[in-house]
C-alpha cells in the first residue's frame, strides 16, 4: 500500500504536466512547438534503435568516466588537503581562482591540447565535477568533531587507521553532498562539449536535428537527457541511503527525541 502511495505521488506531477502540455498544444500549428503524442512517437521511432547505441551510449560513457574520475580524485585530494592545515592555506586561493573559471570556457583550450576525441570531453566533465566534490570533502574533514578527534589521538589512532575509520566516515555526509552537486554539472558539460566538439553523442545529434529543422527528434533527444538525469538521481539516492544509513538513522533518533 505504501509503495502504491509513493508511486502515485511520484507520477502525479508528471501526469499533470503532460495533461497541461497536451491542452496547451491542442490547436497549435507552430512546427517548432512539440506535441506530446508526436514527441513520444519520435522518441521511439528515431531514438530507440541504432541511435541508442551510436549516440546515447557514447554520451553515457563520457559522463561516467569523467564523473567517476572526479569522485575518486576529489575524495582522495580532499582527505589529504583537509587533514593538513598548511596544505589548506596553500591551496585555498588557488582552488577558489580555478573554481571561478567556467568549465565551458576551457573547451577550446582542451580541444587544442587534447584534440576532438573523447579525451577533451571527459576531461572537461572531470574538471567541472571535481571542485564541488573536492571542496565539500575538505570542508567535511575540517568540520569533524573536535572532541572526537582528540579522543582518537588519545587512543593512539593515527595515520591510515584514523583516516579510514574516523575522518572518512565523519566527512562522508559532506562528500555525498558534493557528489550530488556534481551530477547536474556532469550532464550539462556532457551536452555542451558534444554540441560544439563531437562527431557523436546526444549533444551532437540534437544540434544536427536542430540545424536540419527536425524539431520532433530534437525535442525527443532533450527528453532523453532529462530521463538520464532522473535515472542518475534515483541511483544516487539509493547509494546515498545505503552509504549514509547510519547518518539518517541518527537524524531520525534526534528528531524523535526533540
Amino acid at each position: 500500500m505504501r509503495a502504491v502511495k509513493i508511486a502515485s505521488a511520484a507520477l502525479a506531477l508528471p501526469i499533470l504536466i503532460v495533461l497541461v502540455w497536451w491542452l496547451a498544444t491542442l490547436n497549435e500549428t507552430n512546427p517548432f512547438v512539440p506535441k506530446p503524442g508526436q514527441l513520444i512517437s519520435d522518441l521511439f521511432t528515431v531514438w530507440v534503435g541504432p541511435l541508442l547505441g551510436e549516440e546515447v551510449l557514447p554520451s553515457i560513457y563520457r559522463l561516467g568516466v569523467g564523473l567517476g574520475g572526479a569522485i575518486v580524485v576529489g575524495i582522495l585530494l580532499g582527505l589529504l588537503i583537509g587533514s593538513n592545515r598548511f596544505a589548506r592555506k596553500l591551496t585555498g586561493p588557488i582552488f577558489e581562482f580555478i573554481r571561478a573559471v567556467p568549465p565551458p570556457v576551457l573547451l577550446p583550450v582542451l580541444l587544442l591540447i587534447l584534440g576532438i576525441d573523447d579525451r577533451s570531453k571527459i576531461f572537461l566533465i572531470f574538471l567541472g565535477c571535481l571542485w564541488p566534490i573536492l571542496l565539500n570533502t575538505i570542508d567535511g574533514v575540517r568540520s569533524v568533531d573536535a572532541v572526537l578527534a582528540d579522543t582518537t589521538r588519545t587512543y593512539g589512532m593515527r595515520g591510515w587507521s584514523r583516516l579510514r575509520y574516523f575522518v572518512l566516515p565523519a566527512a562522508t555526509p559532506r562528500i555525498m553532498t558534493g557528489i550530488r552537486l556534481a551530477l547536474p554539472i556532469a550532464i550539462i558539460l556532457m551536452v555542451v562539449s558534444e554540441m560544439y566538439a563531437a562527431l557523436d553523442g546526444l549533444g551532437y545529434r540534437i544540434m544536427l536535428f536542430k540545424q536540419t529543422f527536425q524539431m520532433g527528434p530534437m525535442w525527443a533527444g532533450i527528453v532523453i537527457i532529462g530521463l538520464i538525469g532522473i535515472l542518475i538521481a534515483v541511483l544516487f539516492r539509493l547509494v546515498d541511503r545505503r552509504v549514509l544509513a547510519w547518518y539518517y538513522g541518527q537524524r531520525e533518533v534526534e528528531s524523535r527525541e526533540s
